[in-house]
């Protein structure tokens, strides 16, 4: 039986379900091809970081308490910002030319400022869509969590004034009423939200008393919070949703397009078991289909979400009482 593994996302048409999330992988064009030759959909190029192109200007800069700095300082912060944005915009220009999937910008930013001005060039290289990549950790007891949800909307309104490509927003579930919070933010115009951001974890070496990074890749336990909130609110929101996180095999990746994703992300499984693996997924995801009848990833996205299935308090359980009373335990 041929299965048909296309799908939509943000307005732009996959050859399947499975894009290349933000990572190293997606940073030059080489990878690029390799990834593209292996059957991926679409990537997410890495991240433009908002906080490193203000660091390497102020790391040209002379450490001046007054701020006053003299104009050849000046000029060699300019040039230093323009060359990481000029590298980025050559990244998305060659990926455009040399390949056939679409090319999704991404920029990491935490704040309504002067960034916002790359926004329109990056629209102007050839990108077929931008990804935000927002996150405000709430560790300031003197923000509330009203001030944080505000900064996601300034900067999806000041990006949405320069830019007519398709928008998505990558989401943490850090917030007291994430659902209310996703479903006001999809009505400001964005074209997508993606379940979820993974972040930097601090560990802590004994021996040393240094912070370091803990792990560095997701694990297919994380993929579990991501079905759930997927499944609660794919048909609630009105954008598009891609899932990301702990999404190492075919298996997950047909269960979460049933929870109600139109799209995945992945990234760890790749860096773990290498880029031929996505070959090995993508037939995983056809034979599973073939098996159950299914004749196109179309008849599966939101099979299974809350509205969809007989028993929806499954996606809220957040104790397992239910389930060990159920099961005779």
């Amino acid at each position: 039986m041929n299965v048909d593994l296309s799908t939509s996302y943000m307005g732009l048409q996959l050859k399947n379900p499975v894009i290349i999330g933000a990572s190293r992988l997606t940073g030059n064009v080489e990878s690029i091809l390799n990834l593209e030759k292996n059957g991926a959909a679409a990537v997410v190029l890495k991240s433009l970081f908002e906080e490193q192109i203000l660091m390497d200007i102020d790391n040209q800069r002379m450490n001046n308490i007054f701020d006053s700095y003299s104009d050849v300082e000046n000029y060699i912060g300019f040039y230093t910002k323009q060359n990481s944005l000029n590298n980025y915009l050559k990244l998305i220009k060659d990926a455009k030319t040399q390949t056939k999937i679409p090319v999704i910008a991404s920029i990491n930013c935490d704040s309504n400022g002067e960034w916002i001005e790359f926004a329109k060039k990056i629209e102007n290289a050839g990108a077929d869509a931008l990804e935000l990549n927002i996150f405000i950790l709430p560790s300031d007891p003197e923000k509330t969590g009203e001030e944080i949800e505000q900064t996601y909307f300034d900067i999806i309104k000041s990006v949405k004034s320069v830019v007519n490509i398709p928008i998505a927003v990558k989401m943490s579930y850090y917030f007291s009423g994430f659902a209310n919070f996703a479903t006001r933010l999809s009505n400001t115009g964005i074209n997508a939200m993606v379940f979820f951001n993974r972040f930097f974890s601090p560990d802590i070496n004994i021996k040393t008393q240094k912070v370091g990074s803990g792990n560095l890749y997701s694990t297919p336990e994380e993929n579990s919070m991501v079905l759930r909130w997927t499944g609660i609110l794919a048909n609630k929101l009105e954008c598009d949703l891609a899932a990301s996180t702990g999404i190492h095999d075919g298996k997950a990746v047909i269960k979460n397009l049933m929870a109600g994703a139109n799209a995945v992300q992945m990234v760890s499984g790749l860096y773990l078991n290498g880029v031929g693996d996505l070959v090995i997924v993508l037939q995983e995801i056809e034979k599973i289909l073939s098996e159950n009848n299914f004749t196109s990833i179309k008849e599966i996205i939101g099979i299974a979400n809350k509205e969809k299935i007989t028993n929806p308090q499954a996606y809220q359980r957040a104790q397992f009482m239910k389930y060990f009373s159920d099961s005779g335990k």
